[in-house]
């Protein structure tokens, strides 16, 4: 629901994040500094099922919840009732994860009185290009923005023509970049998570020793990675029958150019054909390191990437996009429920 701007100073926001396998909170005061950041992980926990199991990360959430937000609230000293906003991510995600930092909101509002505000998943990392940052030659982004959203569960270009204002230009039509990361690791017997694995060994590698497809798609803004995935299945059993050795490093070199190759042009592309006034990439893939270096040598438009703590998820980005939300007069009430499979560019219509 939409109401008059409720902009003030010193707004301090309660971002609560639980999609996934990270329960996080942190508090944001007039959303240029950072107060709190907390992020309990599981990535440990789930290394051993090759990803996440779904039943044992709400369970981790509903341990830790309570413990995460009341160290976020301490390291910000502050009190709930010196919160003006608690913004929790309200999907998309994993079911029963978003519950438990939903239902955590909740109390707290109902507790507190103080309003409560769903925010979308992917709308966090967007705007984690605008949490606020220490670099004496950071500057926020300039619309149009087309940014690229890639991460274990999300490919997506988005063209943001202002402030929580978003047209979706493509999507992924299979894997994610993130979850092909995963499946490729799997399959060269790399831990989990399989991003981190892959640029470790990719550092040793040759990225042209296998010349593996790109889905360019021609036409449309999509990505499409399943078959990327294959042709890396198809060159091990190759290599397998004709009794060859697997250099696990120049496989994994090769898979990490493909992706990247595809991820940089088309994002390029849209960019010019938007007429961009920044480029932005976020998510958890975008801490992979090749990805980072690809964009950042190109000189024809400015590119924002957020510092490797915030490629990942965490709740300043929730803070972040909820401050933005507050200040334009959004807020939600304690009928909101969470929606695992929310776009986001249905958000405004919500």
């Amino acid at each position: 629901m939409e109401e008059q701007s409720t902009e003030k100073k010193n707004n301090r926001i309660l971002g609560i994040e639980s999609s996934c396998d990270e329960t996080a909170a942190a508090v944001l005061e007039n959303g240029t500094q950072v107060l709190s950041s907390i992020v309990a992980s599981q990535a440990d926990l789930h290394a051993k099922y090759g990803g996440v199991f779904p039943e044992i990360a709400s369970r981790e959430h509903i341990k830790t919840i309570y413990a995460v937000v009341d160290q976020a609230l301490k390291d910000a000293h502050l009190s709930i009732q010196e919160l003006d906003a608690i913004a929790v991510t309200r999907g998309p995600g994993l079911a029963g994860s978003l519950v438990v930092g939903m239902n955590m909101a909740k109390g707290l509002s109902l507790a507190s009185g103080i309003p409560l505000i769903g925010i979308n998943h992917l709308e966090g990392h967007l705007y984690s290009a605008w949490i606020p940052q220490e670099s004496p030659d950071y500057h926020e982004p300039q619309f149009p923005v087309v940014a690229l959203i890639v991460s274990g569960g999300h490919s997506s270009l988005i063209l943001m023509h202002d402030h929580l204002t978003y047209t979706q230009l493509g999507r992924t039509l299979d894997d994610a970049a993130g979850e092909a990361f995963d499946k490729v690791a799997r399959l060269l017997n790399l831990p989990y998570p399989g991003g981190p694995s892959i640029q470790k060994a990719a550092e040793n590698g040759n990225g042209q020793a296998f010349q593996f497809p790109r889905a360019w798609l021609e036409g449309t803004w999509d990505f499409s990675f399943s078959g990327l995935k294959t042709a890396v299945l198809r060159a091990l059993e190759e290599l397998h029958a004709n009794g060859r050795p697997v250099l696990v490093e120049n496989l994994a070199a090769s898979f990490q150019a493909a992706v990247v190759d595809v991820l940089f042009n088309k994002t390029m592309n849209a960019a010019r054909q938007f007429h961009a006034g920044s480029v932005l990439i976020a998510g958890g893939v975008s801490a992979n390191r090749a990805l980072r270096n690809v964009f950042l040598d190109q000189k024809e438009f400015p590119i924002h990437i957020p510092p490797l703590h915030f490629c990942t998820d965490n709740a300043v980005m929730i803070a972040t996009a909820g401050y933005y939300r507050f200040t334009h007069g959004f807020k939600d009430d304690l009928s909101m429920d969470v929606l695992p499979n929310w776009p986001l560019v249905s958000i405004s219509s919500i």
